[in-house]
């Protein structure tokens, strides 16, 4: 009996092939983006999931208030983790970890490497990352040990066993012992790694500080149910300190908080070792997969109703041989379960081919393995099994419940009761699509106004190169080399680049109305830092060479005197003009003259209002070097820069990228949003032209008769196809009236993110309607012209 229902399958597949086509392809396409949609977000909602200890492991956060300004940030000082061990019996271990970026030497070989990362011996205690060799008590118990990911190993030993071998970094004097390798981390872990060294290898590890914010920290609890009572433990326990310890002022504080790890990547507002996910993504995502599945639905219902207008009489010949309905229905499912099946290892293949595209899109790194992972299969063959029976049941019953005599006399015409509701999908089809396109073109205009934007420096061919304090005997000597370039405009230094300054610090100054303090970021420049930056001064003057003869460094005593430069937002929050800011006396650690005042600069992304900043010099702080390049022989000038570079630094690798990248990457993450609402948008479209085109399907097969008439009595093809056109164009109407205020509400919210934005246009709204109405008048337009092309004596024959 089954196999008679799939040859009748088969056979009426292979008998509509269009219909069947556009059956196969609107399901492919929502299985597909469904495949990917769901590897992402199952990849987000189970990170750091895969830890043993998950549930008692908390990430600590620290919480700063002084002279009113609060500020929270995912770092703490050293001494936050060995301190809770020590004073809490609920904190059974503690680890603290720090990312870095540092050339690594092994024999000849040297690599810029970014997955530096410090961590305390507990380290493969706590996180269940896997060591393929080693002890993971001991691999980072003591200063020089270095743990090399499987990845790393390969890279630089290749099939040869790396334990007990040698690495340099930055060529340091100081030998790193490999002691262990660990397979990679994970996709979903915010602790990414390529080498892990020994925490211990740090200076900042021989003392115990409290402020001095450069670590993260993880506690393993001895009971996952002891978070709560823990967090008030420690609240009370730092009140004490500020007063006893820290001899905190009234009213400012220095506290710490409690975040559970797995609620970190999705739940936590501070960025720790890895870029943080967002929640609200997940659910828009969730509910777009979700419409895309409806979409596609409604789309073969639609289709199959309308090709079973040419199945009435089969259908009756079905019913006289003696078929029930529960044998139609049998047979409508078999045909439903046919093209799903087709639909969906088609949409398997489909995703397999676009997972680079979509790993590009989203910066994953998924493979195929990922995807075909059994949990993801069985979820996708479950959404294809409910299609085939919603696709299938709906027309089986609906022609079964007609006369039989109704449909043997001359083909069943299919009632209008349902046209409504057939009408309603197709509205609702293109209220998702049409939302769709106006939130993604607000999305895009959110970015292009964030990279045209006046950002208060100039970020266009600045050459970043990373430096450290190894080069610092040579720093002088490698920014005349570099100056002597053709076609290098000017060159300087600093801790950070301009684009994300994190770097925070304290002020206090007393101008003769009481004493000030002022929490703010901070920057260690060289000279000539505001000419290469391209920054304005509004009062006072730029950093000289005089300046570093008030500095006296090497005794660092009474004698020592800064010079700083303050933004307009510093000044403004001690009270002064930029002019009476000029000449007054300001102290971080010593005390120094404000000799300048810098026009307001974004040095955060525009998420975030321009904050107060301090401006100092020091160059033995510089880690970055800057170098503003003009001309059109771009390589001829990085070809020179290398030279000079190389005859100078010979323990670093002449790794340099552009500013432009730096400032790109704050934003990566709604590119990418960007780069998927741009999809979905072209997948909804596309698949609710799809249900505009079985909806077309089932008014030209309804009225077949009436158009051969029409053409009898005169009527063209251009009156019969505005006929047709009009009423879906009235839907796309209805479509676009119910999309905007909600694409506006959903735009508009995601905008609040921004302290710096767009406002919403009219014209965003009326290009999306007019995207869909085109499209949509190009799908119907194609029935509509077919059937006005026909033959009226074969309409009107059995007339």
């Amino acid at each position: 009996m089954f196999k008679n229902y799939f040859k009748t399958a088969w056979r009426s597949f292979r008998k509509n092939k269009l219909y069947s086509s556009v059956n196969v392809v609107g399901l492919t396409t929502s299985l597909a983006a469904c495949l990917l949609i769901g590897l992402y977000i199952g990849n987000e909602l189970t990170y750091d999931q895969f830890h043993v200890n998950a549930d008692r492991i908390v990430r600590v956060t620290s919480d700063l208030s002084i002279s009113g300004t609060r500020r929270q940030f995912a770092q703490t000082g050293s001494k936050v983790g060995p301190q809770f061990e020590r004073t809490f019996p609920q904190v059974e271990r503690y680890v603290r970890t720090m990312k870095d970026v540092r050339s690594v030497f092994v024999g000849q070989q040297s690599f810029e490497e970014s997955g530096i990362l410090y961590a305390d011996a507990g380290f493969f205690n706590i996180f269940s990352f896997p060591l393929l060799q080693g002890n993971p008590g001991t691999a980072l118990d003591a200063p020089q040990k270095v743990v090399l990911s499987e990845t790393a190993a390969r890279k630089y030993f290749g099939d040869t066993d790396p334990i007990g071998k040698i690495i340099r970094l930055d060529g340091a004097e100081r030998n790193y012992e490999i002691t262990g390798v660990a397979a990679d981390a994970p996709l979903n872990s915010q602790i990414q790694y390529d080498f892990i060294i020994s925490f211990s290898s740090l200076n900042a590890a021989k003392t115990e500080i409290w402020s001095s914010a450069n670590y993260i920290t993880y506690l393993l609890l001895r009971d996952a149910g002891q978070i709560h009572g823990l967090a008030a433990a420690i609240t009370d326990y730092m009140k004490r300190i500020n007063r006893d310890e820290m001899s905190t002022p009234d009213g400012d504080y220095w506290t710490f908080h409690l975040e559970p790890l797995k609620m970190v990547h999705l739940r936590s507002p501070l960025v720790g070792l890895e870029p943080n996910g967002n929640m609200t993504y997940i659910y828009v995502l969730s509910v777009v997969a979700l419409l895309i599945l409806l979409i596609a639905c409604g789309n073969y219902t639609n289709l199959a109703v309308a090709q079973s207008v040419n199945r009435s009489v089969e259908i009756g010949v079905r019913q006289v041989m003696g078929a029930d309905k529960r044998q139609l229905l049998n047979q409508f499912l078999g045909e439903s379960l046919l093209v799903t099946t087709l639909a969906l290892v088609l949409a398997v293949l489909v995703s397999i081919a676009l997972l680079p595209v979509f790993n590009a899109i989203t910066g994953k790194a998924f493979t195929t393995a990922v995807l075909l992972a059994p949990r993801l299969l069985l979820c996708a063959l479950l959404l294809s099994a409910i299609i085939s029976l919603l696709a299938g049941a709906y027309p089986a019953i609906v022609l079964s419940s007609k006369k039989l005599v109704n449909i043997l006399k001359s083909g069943v015409r299919m009632s209008h009761s349902g046209g409504g509701l057939r009408q309603g999908l197709i509205v609702f089809q293109f209220v998702i699509a049409i939302f769709l396109m106006a939130t993604t073109l607000i999305v895009l205009n959110q970015l292009s106004y964030i990279q045209r934007k006046e950002l208060g420096y100039d970020r266009s061919r600045v050459l970043v190169l990373p430096v450290d304090g190894k080069t610092t005997p040579v720093y002088d000597q490698l920014k005349d080399a570099f100056r002597a370039i053709p076609h290098v405009v000017s060159v300087t230094g600093a801790y950070e680049d301009p684009t994300s300054i994190g770097w925070g610090d304290l002020i206090r100054t007393d101008d003769g109305s009481g004493p000030k303090e002022l929490t703010l970021n901070a920057t260690p420049v060289d000279l000539d830092y505001l000419r290469t930056m391209g920054m304005e001064l509004v009062a006072g003057r730029d950093f000289t060479r005089s300046d570093f003869a008030l500095q006296d460094t090497a005794n660092n005593n009474l004698n020592y005197k800064g010079s700083y430069i303050l933004n307009e937002k510093a000044v403004r929050e001690l009270g002064w003009t930029s002019g009476q800011a000029i000449g007054k006396t300001i102290s971080r650690d010593v005390p120094g003259t404000v000799v300048g005042v810098v026009k307001d600069f974004h040095f955060a992304s525009l998420h975030e209002p321009i904050g107060a900043l301090l401006v100092f010099l020091d160059t033995t702080l510089v880690r970055q070097l800057f170098v503003k390049i003009e001309g059109d022989d771009l390589p001829s000038t990085l070809a020179a820069l290398e030279s000079a570079w190389k005859a100078r630094v010979g323990h670093r690798p002449f790794d340099y990228h552009f500013m432009d990248e730096d400032f790109n990457a704050l934003y990566r993450r709604e590119e990418r949003m960007a780069g998927l609402f741009s999809a979905f948008s072209v997948i909804a479209i596309v698949l609710a032209c799809l249900g505009l085109f079985a909806l077309a399907a089932f008014a030209t097969a309804q009225r077949t008769k009436e158009i051969g008439i029409r053409k009898v009595l005169g009527a063209n093809v251009i009156s019969i196809t505005a006929l047709f056109s009009k009423q879906f164009l009235v839907l796309v109407g209805i479509a676009l009236l119910v999309a905007t205020p909600l694409a506006w509400l959903a735009g508009n919210s995601w905008l609040t993110n921004f302290a710096y934005r767009v406002d919403i246009r009219w014209w965003m709204f009326v290009l999306a309607g007019l995207a869909a109405a085109v499209v949509a008048l190009l799908t119907v337009s194609w029935q509509a012209i077919r059937a006005a092309l026909a033959n009226p004596v074969e309409s009107l024959r059995n007339e």
